[in-house]
């Protein structure tokens, strides 16, 4: 499976750059990919260069679509581009997957209505669905977590659900988790 990973600006650097790492461990392709620069900087100034830009991505390539959050999320909202792709991952029964801030993105898209989420606790609001008070929730090909210290199972998850509970297992080992 190939992820395309979404970064704005102020993007939360571990919430994007921690679940990459366990992917890229467990041997899937995850892209950084960036909106209008392939230079990139995290809420907390990393600078990142991206692999490639939001324009340039052939969208059959990818089956999961992973946003993170930071005060890049609004941003990511911002763009209609990014607001597409959001829409027809959900559409074409594609994997979803997204952290703290970025989950509200799905949830004023009322991609959350009836399914069970999380997301930064402060940030809830009534997206209609269930908000449930754990680091990582599943609902289908829709995956959220709740803050930057879910990451590293954020991205156990995203290993687990696109490649499988063996491999996850094996990273975690190799991690000493």
């Amino acid at each position: 499976m190939k992820v395309l990973c979404v970064l704005a600006d102020g993007f939360e650097d571990v919430e994007a750059l921690a679940p990459v790492a366990m992917m890229r461990r467990a041997g899937l392709e995850v892209d950084l990919c960036a909106l209008n620069d392939l230079n990139v900087t995290g809420s907390h100034g990393t600078r990142v260069i991206a692999d490639k830009l939001l324009s340039d991505v052939d969208y059959d390539e990818y089956q999961c679509l992973m946003l993170p959050g930071g005060k890049g999320h609004k941003l990511l909202e911002a763009d209609e581009r990014v607001i597409e792709y959001i829409k027809k991952f959900t559409n074409d029964g594609k994997y979803v997957a997204a952290i703290c801030a970025a989950p509200t993105i799905l949830g004023r898209l009322g991609l959350l209505k009836n399914k069970k989420y999380t997301c930064f606790t402060p940030m809830n609001e009534d997206f209609g669905g269930e908000y449930v008070d754990q680091y990582v929730v599943t609902d289908g090909k829709l995956i959220t977590a709740r803050a930057m210290a879910a990451s590293i199972e954020f991205g156990f998850k995203l290993i687990e659900v696109l490649g499988s509970a063996e491999l996850c297992r094996q990273v975690k080992e190799r991690v000493l988790y």
